[in-house]
């Protein structure tokens, strides 16, 4: 005992305050080693460094990576790209699954939610985490030739924080990091000025925020092009709505690519993807939808990663449009749906509980002793009575045609029914439901009732402020608290991890009470892959293809 105590306290002397907090959290007992590697890593610990006190802490070693087989061709089939592919605005799986092979973020984020440094060799904030300093990787060409610097990550930031570019990834950076927050120190350093501080800053310059790859400072648009990037493949042949070929990047920086090659099939649909895999017309797709995973789940020849993920549907309703003015009625609401048959009979079993905030069981720093809530018809009604709405009313549930969103709908119409709450049904394109995606024209964010579709994230940062906080974009439940936006902001800008938790202990709280949102479930990521496929990285973020043996 003494000589493992030695050890940790040896490597400590070293680590600043917060990085002692979290070596803190794994000796008391208050994380595991997953956790311990997660947020050690997002503070810029290396995971060797943090799995050698991890053991000495006698947390075991992990698990070595497997090796694959070098050579052959890897198959993808992937949705059609919504239209021309430009990593500063693309959203479409189509699209960034492609780029993810030519392309590179300055991290990755891992199965265990870890980050792993890729373009940046390392990373660590300052006391109050308000400026983040990115250690750089040397070596390292772009495909054209050009070497990698710190004036190509300043203008990839600066072109991505750029209100007047519209990227996607403004979702990420409003409030966060504007145009001319990322400095340039020296050829290999830049450092990231926040507007505001951040506990988990690394996230959003990862694979997490898939706009973020680098590119070259020179870039101009025309990506199609080129595909240009630093990663382990390089552009062979491109033709729109059909397909893409991509080679071995030979003068990669790092491990090379064991495929020769890797070619992407489009398809305008899910079903002609399933398809094509069950012919083996194609080895790997991405992410399949829940209500078509039962055709391939069966098929002796495929094989389904499940992927635990922090996806999940969000059932708002407008707290300025009655009946919703009154929380008692969204609580009403909440209380009549069966969480157990949306988990276990809609996404068979292969989902996790939620508990009404956008913290998931997969994140380490929900507190898991919030009270899980419960179906209770009888409170649920006697609630509606208190509001005045003992009779129930009429209500119109706006929603789009994706996956399993319009069986989660008929089963709310169904859960809401046995309250005396009327619900119509109307299910849209997903177009006609997102429309310009900005209030007054967007049946998403106007509609009193309805269930949106929110991507995996590794960090709760977004669900937390975008959809929620009083002047969020995606506000579509038009939900006013204060006291929730300080709590956000507390959130947000902490460090330790134990202050992290006490904040989402509360924003939990507020939110079971406020109810401005439901979120019933959190379903896994389905990826099905031939038998024969081996070495996919199962990460929800995306595709990785470089490390994929075909046997």
């Amino acid at each position: 005992m003494s000589k493992r105590l030695g050890t940790i306290d040896d490597a400590r002397r070293n680590l600043t305050p917060i990085e002692n907090s979290v070596v803190d959290e794994l000796l008391a007992g208050r994380i595991g080693r997953r956790d311990f590697l997660r947020h050690g890593s997002v503070l810029g610990l290396s995971l060797p460094f943090l799995g050698s006190i991890a053991a000495a802490a006698g947390f075991g070693t992990g698990t070595a990576r497997a090796q694959g087989r070098p050579g052959g061709t890897v198959r993808a089939g992937v949705a059609m790209p919504g239209g021309a592919i430009d990593p500063v605005t693309f959203y479409d799986s189509g699209s960034y699954q492609m780029v993810f092979q030519t392309a590179e973020f300055l991290c990755v984020t891992q199965p265990d939610l870890t980050l792993r440094p890729v373009l940046a060799e390392s990373w660590a904030p300052n006391e109050d985490g308000s400026v983040w300093t990115f250690k750089l990787r040397k070596g390292v060409k772009f495909h054209n030739g050009e070497d990698f610097k710190a004036d190509d990550v300043v203008a990839t930031f600066d072109r991505l924080a750029d209100p007047t570019v519209a990227s996607n990834a403004l979702s990420v950076f409003k409030g966060l990091l504007s145009k001319g927050g990322t400095r340039k120190v020296d050829d290999h350093t830049v450092a990231f000025h926040l507007d505001a501080p951040s506990g988990s800053f690394p996230y959003s310059v990862s694979i997490d925020n898939y706009n973020a790859v680098i590119l070259p400072a020179s870039y101009k648009g025309d990506y199609e092009k080129t595909f240009e990037g630093t990663g382990p493949f390089r552009l062979e042949s491109y033709t729109p709505k059909v397909g893409a070929t991509f080679v071995r990047n030979d003068g990669y920086w790092g491990e090379k690519a064991l495929p020769d090659r890797i070619e992407f099939k489009f398809y305008a649909d899910v079903q002609p993807r399933i398809l094509a895999l069950q012919a083996g017309d194609v080895d790997v797709l991405d992410a399949v939808p829940l209500d078509v995973s039962q055709v391939v789940l069966g098929n002796p020849d495929i094989t389904v990663l499940r992927v635990a993920s922090t996806a999940h549907r969000q059932l708002h309703m407008r707290c300025d449009m009655a009946p919703f003015t009154d929380k008692r009625v969204r609580q009403a609401l909440a209380l009549c749906i069966d969480r157990a048959k949306l988990v276990d009979g809609l996404c068979r079993g292969m989902a996790a509980t939620g508990n009404d905030s956008p913290f998931a069981p997969a994140f380490p720093q929900t507190d898991k002793s919030v009270p899980q809530r419960a179906r209770d018809l009888v409170k649920a009604r006697e609630l509606l009575q208190a509001a005045g709405n003992g009779d129930g009313f009429d209500i119109t549930l706006t929603t789009l045609r994706y996956s399993d969103i319009p069986g989660y709908a008929q089963l709310f119409q169904n859960f809401a029914k046995e309250i005396d709450v009327r619900v119509s049904l109307n299910i849209e394109d997903q177009d006609k439901y997102y429309g310009k995606a900005v209030f007054g024209q967007s049946d998403w964010l106007d509609s009193p009732l309805g269930i949106t579709d929110y991507a995996h994230r590794s960090v709760p940062n977004v669900f937390l402020k975008s959809p929620l906080v009083s002047d969020g974009p995606w506000n579509a439940a038009h939900f006013k608290s204060p006291a929730y936006d300080g709590m956000v902001t507390a959130y947000l800008k902490a460090l330790d991890i134990g202050a992290q938790r006490a904040a989402a202990a509360d924003i939990q709280k507020l939110l079971l009470d406020e109810t401005p949102v439901v979120f019933s479930y959190f379903p896994d990521l389905l990826v099905p892959v031939r038998k024969n496929v081996s070495g996919l990285p199962q990460i929800a973020a995306g595709l990785l293809l470089d490390r994929v043996t075909i046997g």
